[in-house]
């Protein structure tokens, strides 16, 4: 039997994610000599090269890539372990590390942490903002406990929580003429220029699907990653857009004019996903039942845009 520790998992899945030796051993709080030498100890262990060591820095071989696979779960494993042992009984009353997409971070997170910061005065919460793909890889690796995105999540040991459906609404610069009628229709995006964020983020994808943009005129990205800078363009007639209905109270703005969709209202659903394996469960449908109140609470119902 192999006789592996943690430490060396633990070196070796830093290694994995920074692909250098330095960055590795700092984030360690080890010396680089220490930390390559735990992974060779663990290369040894294991009978297979995991690195090709290069001038620059590190490449994981095809065997490394499966091991970091395995060892993020392991170490996922563990910290759930940790967790367990630790946890009270009061919800949200420990460390919770959340991650949150960008296209809902700045709509929820300002009602939210406040209620938090009075309801929950022991809760020691870490955010992180950043695309869908690289939240659920911290959240698989055990470097976050929960995610706060778009669902569905179709990926096994994680489990999600859905809280409510977030609308979109069409975006238009004012200085068109307006159209006929009151409602939007995925026809009004034909010959027009559909201004959208950059690749990478899931709201790009849900507008291309929900509302078959594909099939409609240009498609400009620019590099955006905001959706405030998406409603600066559609302001000084750049394009039309799409945009969450959650987000309005922040990004409505002179020059804009905000139309309702036809029903079946295009839409995404909005929810918390986490790791089966998690014993913080009951602090995350406590944190899910909580934003659910907030935002219903915030976002504007049936009447005018």
């Amino acid at each position: 039997m192999a006789n592996i520790s943690l430490k060396q998992l633990r070196y070796f899945d830093a290694l994995a994610r920074s692909l250098h030796f330095g960055r590795a051993a700092e984030a360690c709080a080890v010396t680089q000599p220490a930390l390559s030498m735990q992974i060779q100890d663990l290369e040894r262990e294991l009978g297979a090269v995991l690195i090709e060591r290069t001038r620059t820095g590190a490449k994981l071989t095809r065997e490394g890539e499966e091991t970091a696979r395995r060892v993020a779960s392991i170490l996922a494993a563990v910290r759930d372990l940790e967790t367990a042992a630790r946890q009270g009984d009061a919800p949200l009353s420990h460390a919770l590390r959340l991650g949150v997409i960008p296209t809902v971070a700045p709509y929820v997170l300002p009602r939210l942490l406040p209620v938090l910061r009075e309801n929950h005065p022991h809760l020691d919460i870490e955010l992180r903002e950043s695309q869908t793909h690289h939240l659920l890889a911290d959240l698989a690796g055990g470097r976050l406990d929960a995610v706060l995105l778009a669902l569905p999540v179709d990926l096994p040991d994680i489990e999600t929580l859905p809280l409510f459906e977030d609308e979109f609404v069409f975006a238009v610069p004012e200085s068109r003429p307006e159209p006929q009628g009151a409602l939007a229709s995925p026809d009004m995006f034909d010959n027009e220029r559909i201004l959208l964020l950059e690749e990478g983020h899931c709201l790009r994808d849900q507008a291309l699907s929900v509302c078959s943009l594909n099939r409609a005129g240009k498609l400009d990205t620019m590099g955006t990653t905001s959706l405030s800078t998406l409603v600066q363009m559609v302001a000084g007639g750049f394009g039309v857009t799409l945009l969450p209905r959650m987000s309005l109270d922040v990004e409505r703005r002179p020059g804009v004019r905000l139309m309702r969709f036809a029903p079946p209202v295009p839409h995404r659903i909005i929810g918390l996903a986490w790791r089966t394996s998690s014993p913080k469960k009951a602090d995350f449908r406590e944190l899910g039942r909580i934003v659910s109140a907030l935002t219903h609470k915030g976002i504007p119902e049936s009447g005018a845009l």
